[in-house]
């Protein structure tokens, strides 16, 4: 049934407490859900300088804080990252380093820290298959690092095109293709001709091509990667697309090209979108806001997105970070704030 015609709310689940200042990021390990019998559990890091691991009880389906990370990063932790096994977490830090974290069910260990980047490191990201790792940070640098036997980590590339502070990598969800965003109001996409050449930027995507015309803060690729969402400090959200089948060929580099944009939406900086298995958008803002998004599905003059709901006061300040869960039909959203909270949402039918 079509999503626009049910009588849909975000309905708060759960405020999850416990970080004492900003919530930045937050990320939902892969492997977890209860579809898979295994109970979700979700990372937070926080200005705290500390990493929160929450895990979802199968019963009571309450969330409690299994354990903090915390003695590794000296200074606020700005991302965290899953590898696709579920079994290492990668967090990114403003003290200049990349922590990687290895679970063992009950308790973590910082198994290796990356060091590298001048100064602040913003994002990281792992590819599909846990073999590349990539970081950004203030320095406006982008690395690539290359997961080798035994917890090493090798520098594979560092691409410095950006002109400002780099805020987010993002992986192709099918393909070894990086995209980063930035303060210098571009998108950027790297790629490799082969599977040991060098990647290279092959395409910016900036206010000439229907870009973005502030700074950019976040990446995100629907299921079937064919399309991505990317947000902005100029309070829109755009959409983009490109030919899947023949990037996958290999052949050749297939360019991304604008689809549509969506404005008037967010009355602040748009600071996270997300796009779920069920290809539903969501975005987080500086006006304390959350609003999901879904395909139109009757446009005739291409693609377009309708307002599927808006979540006024989603949080006390500006909400950084919305991510969808993993899990199959639960429809869950965490979202992650300068007011200290992780919150849990569910999208229901109105009673």
């Amino acid at each position: 049934m079509d999503l626009m015609e049910k009588n849909l709310e975000l309905v708060e689940i759960q405020k999850l407490e416990g970080h004492t200042d900003r919530v930045w990021s937050v990320a939902w390990n892969p492997v977890s859900s209860h579809a898979d019998g295994v109970s979700p559990v979700l990372a937070s890091c926080s200005g705290d300088n500390t990493v929160r691991i929450w895990e979802q009880s199968s019963l009571s389906r309450s969330w409690t804080c299994k354990t903090v990370l915390e003695e590794t990063h000296t200074r606020t932790v700005r991302s965290c990252a899953w590898s696709p096994s579920g079994e290492l977490l990668a967090t990114a830090s403003f003290d200049g380093t990349t922590g990687i974290w290895k679970n063992y069910g009950s308790d973590f260990e910082c198994i290796a820290t990356l060091e590298g980047h001048e100064n602040e490191v913003k994002s990281v990201s792992w590819n599909a298959s846990g073999s590349y790792l990539a970081t950004c940070s203030r320095d406006k640098s982008v690395w690539i690092w290359e997961v080798l036997e035994g917890n090493e980590y090798e520098c594979a590339a560092v691409l410095s095109e950006h002109t400002q502070d780099v805020k987010m990598v993002q992986w192709h969800p099918t393909m070894d293709v990086l995209f980063s965003c930035s303060y210098d109001d571009t998108i950027k996409v790297w790629w490799s001709q082969d599977c040991d050449g060098e990647f290279e930027c092959v395409q910016t995507l900036g206010e000439s091509n229907n870009g973005h015309s502030s700074t950019v803060w976040a990446i995100s690729f629907n299921a079937t990667g064919d399309k991505m969402v990317t947000c902005s400090d100029d309070r829109t959200l755009k959409i983009w697309g490109t030919d899947i089948a023949r990037m996958q060929s290999g052949e050749e580099y297939v360019p991304w090209s604008h689809l549509c944009t969506l404005s008037g939406y967010h009355d602040r900086t748009i600071y996270s979108a997300h796009w779920s298995r069920d290809d539903i958008i969501a975005s987080g803002a500086g006006d304390d806001a959350i609003r999901l998004f879904v395909d139109s599905h009757d446009s005739v003059d291409g693609p377009s997105y309708n307002l599927l709901l808006k979540k006024n006061k989603a949080h006390d300040n500006d909400v950084n970070c919305v991510q969808w869960s993993r899990g199959e039909g639960d429809r869950l959203l965490a979202s992650a704030s300068d007011d200290g909270m992780v919150k849990i949402w569910q999208v229901a039918t109105k009673p």
